[in-house]
């Protein structure tokens, strides 16, 4: 008979530590104003990665502002006409990081990483940047040199004798 008791008593040590086991804690939701919404842009060699969170309204391209970054009046119009079109233009803080390519087409792959970036923010401005074409990608690229040309286009010049 006593050898009875501490095999009970060993069973109930063993399940013990398992039933005070405290249960694993839950992460607390945050739906703080600090989780961004991203998006991605591109056009020709540029490649933009940009990402909103609601804000004042400043936009930092690479670090700087866009005034700074983008001297021609037209590549800045462009950046930023997502906002202008959905008419949110003190709603949101952008930041982009952009890179390749020329000023018109980063200026252009910013303006669709910031259309993408937008409707998942707000999806009602969807119809609003799809009339005036945000949201569609300008597939056109540089067409490659072939061998035995001088260019793409360009062939050398023709002698018949």
């Amino acid at each position: 008979m006593t050898e009875a008791a501490p095999e009970n008593n060993e069973i109930e040590a063993a399940a013990e530590p398992a039933s005070t086991k405290p249960a694993p804690a839950e992460a607390p939701a945050t739906d703080a104003p600090k989780t961004y919404i991203w998006g991605t842009g591109r056009r020709k060699k540029a490649v933009a990665r940009v990402r909103i969170r609601s804000g004042s309204g400043k936009v930092l391209i690479n670090k700087r502002s866009v005034e700074e970054y983008f001297t021609s009046d037209r590549d800045r119009q462009a950046a930023i006409s997502p906002l202008a079109t959905a008419q949110l233009t003190s709603n949101y803080d952008v930041w982009a990081n952009v890179n390749g390519g020329g000023p018109t087409g980063q200026a252009d792959a910013v303006m669709l990483g910031l259309a993408r970036a937008l409707i998942k923010a707000a999806p009602e401005v969807t119809e609003s940047l799809r009339e005036k074409g945000l949201l569609t990608r300008d597939a056109r690229m540089k067409e490659r040199k072939k061998y035995g040309q001088k260019g793409a286009r360009k062939r050398f010049q023709f002698s018949k004798r």
